[in-house]
């Protein structure tokens, strides 16, 4: 496991069972950048790669 992967791990042990609507995590990450805006490039970054997850002509 990376260093990195901790992070991950966590929530998934903590929440993992709970559901949550993706409206819920974009306020949440919205939040985040709010409190750590030198974080706004990754955090966009993994809420676009989420969004397009889908798109097949990526």
């Amino acid at each position: 496991m990376y260093f990195t992967d901790r992070g991950i791990e966590e929530l998934e042990t903590r929440r993992g069972e709970e559901e949550v609507s993706l409206a819920w995590v974009a306020e949440r990450l919205r939040e985040f950048v709010d409190l750590n805006p030198e974080f706004e490039t990754p955090v966009e970054r993994l809420a676009t790669w989420l969004a397009r997850l889908d798109d097949e002509d990526e």
